[in-house]
């Protein structure tokens, strides 16, 4: 993947993330959930984009 996509879809997801936490009303534990979360799956996808981690290659969703 080039990195012209990753950092456009860094962007993107971080502008949605923001955009939950400025604008749906929600409380503050499970904000930090949400965040956690995004942060983690985002972590976890970049590493196996770079070829960190290859274990995730298999796994189909949809």
């Amino acid at each position: 993947m080039p990195l012209i996509e990753l950092v456009l879809t860094l962007i993107v997801v971080g502008v949605i993330l923001w955009l939950i936490n400025r604008f749906i009303p929600m409380q503050s534990t499970i904000k930090k959930i949400l965040n956690a979360v995004v942060i983690i799956i985002v972590v976890i996808w970049l590493l196996n984009s770079f070829g960190i981690i290859s274990g995730f290659d298999n796994i189909r969703i949809g």
